[in-house]
């Protein structure tokens, strides 16, 4: 059974989406602080994180920013802030996705599921695509530039194979929110948001890439 842990500090919101969650099939716990979260979730790794962003002591965009350095779970955002400015900060900190209160159990567990799916999709048969100096392993799940290994997240990765996967052609945001993410319609804020994380990342100037490009109106593509 999936497991769920719930970082939430308003007691009915928590119980409620516990609950519910129940009800979908995965086995749901829950923290009322980031550190009992933190905790928790060192202690017994739960296969999805869901992080409200106004929490008490440590904020969320910090609970965040210190389950992403443990490990790759798959993190997503459950807040009733729809400011551009809070879901880019929480994409940045390493969340996954964002959903805005009150929370459609099945929306939420729609995505629960795709981001489960693209966890545990195989990885193209290729040994390793290279970009210059830029080198991806799919099989072993690994990015260096210049040699030296390159940190992503599980969802940076994957949308680095599935541009290099289809290099020198354009991929719209919907067609990288469909192939990567697993959603027939989205915000298109969360590809913009990973794609400038990993242009900080693979690119030696971000600011003019020569790789990971934007093609305005269009979309993104990987070249040599």
């Amino acid at each position: 059974m999936t497991g769920v842990l719930v970082i939430e500090d308003d007691d009915r919101i928590r119980l409620a989406l516990l609950l519910a969650l129940e009800d979908e099939g995965y086995a749901a716990r829950g923290a009322a602080t980031a550190e009992e979260g933190l905790r928790a979730q060192r202690q017994d790794p739960a296969d999805n994180v869901l992080v409200d962003l106004m929490l008490p002591g440590l904020d969320g965009f910090e609970c965040i920013r210190q389950l992403r350095r443990d490990d790759d779970v798959p993190i997503v955002v459950i807040s009733a802030r729809d400011d551009t400015h809070d879901i880019v900060a929480a994409l940045e900190a390493g969340a996954d996705d964002y959903v805005v209160k009150p929370v459609a159990i099945k929306e939420l567990s729609a995505r629960l599921r795709a981001l489960r799916r693209r966890a545990r999709a195989a990885a193209p048969a290729v040994s390793v695509l290279t970009f210059g100096e830029l080198e991806i392993s799919p099989e072993a799940g690994e990015v260096r530039r210049d040699g030296q290994p390159v940190p992503v997240t599980r969802t940076e990765f994957r949308l680095l194979c599935e541009l290099a996967e289809h290099a020198g052609r354009v991929l719209s945001r919907q067609q990288l929110l469909s192939r990567v993410w697993g959603y027939h319609t989205g915000d298109e804020r969360l590809v913009d948001v990973h794609v400038g994380r990993l242009r900080q990342k693979i690119e030696s100037d971000p600011a003019n890439p020569r790789h990971l490009v934007t093609l305005r109106g269009l979309g993104y593509k990987l070249q040599r």
